[in-house]
């Protein structure tokens, strides 16, 4: 049964936090060591299920609104089987598809979020990254005059000299950057995972004040 959010994850901004308690809610999560018999018996390492056990606790159940990219995001965050092998280190799902996307969200072998297809491309550092990527979204398009939207190579040409990075992002692949009176997010995951330089697509949200900027 779908229940409001009453216990945030701890390490998230004020913002963040505020942006899942508001507009989020949480499923029951699954008790994500209910396999860890059959998967220990599969060969998995204990670590590894350890990993997916811990998320599935942490983060399991949530359901957030869509993100401005890759089709929305995750519709509920959950962990399953890790996949891998000790050479290539080992990852498990995130959550299923919103839309249909040609990749897989994942969790992979250092605790990074991001999207899986032929390529494995992080595009934030943890999943808390992600959360962060989408809650600044929702508020930069809240509090800015205007929202510009840039694609190709003209993202390159981007210019942020004066610019500071978003640090509760986490960003890989994706990154947001915070200027005088804008904020610029910056998404190359669909580019380098699916090698399409023309999925390449940027947003920048002008004509934030103080709040606008931060909020919180």
């Amino acid at each position: 049964m779908d229940h409001d959010i009453t216990d945030v994850p701890q390490g998230l901004t004020r913002r963040a936090r505020d942006f899942v308690k508001i507009h989020g809610f949480r499923v029951r999560p699954s008790k994500g060591d209910r396999f860890r018999g059959r998967w220990i018996a599969l060969g998995i390492p204990a670590h590894e299920i350890d990993r997916a056990v811990e998320y599935e606790a942490r983060w399991g159940g949530f359901a957030l609104p869509p993100a401005p990219h890759y089709e929305g995001g995750p519709r509920v965050l959950s962990s399953d089987i890790p996949e891998g092998s000790p050479a290539e280190g080992w990852w498990f799902d995130a959550g299923g598809q919103r839309t249909s996307v040609p990749y897989a969200f994942m969790i992979g072998p250092g605790d990074e979020f991001g999207i899986h297809s032929e390529l494995w491309t992080p595009l934030h550092a943890t999943v808390e990254g992600w959360v962060e990527s989408v809650a600044l979204a929702y508020h930069a398009s809240m509090w800015a005059t205007k929202i510009t939207k840039i694609t190709g190579d003209e993202v390159e040409a981007i210019q942020l000299e004066g610019y500071e990075p978003v640090q509760e992002v986490a960003g890989l692949a994706d990154t947001w950057w915070r200027g005088p009176d804008s904020l610029v997010a910056i998404y190359r995951g669909e580019a380098e995972c699916l090698s399409a330089p023309a999925c390449r697509t940027a947003f920048v949200y002008t004509g934030l004040d103080r709040w606008g900027l931060h909020g919180g």
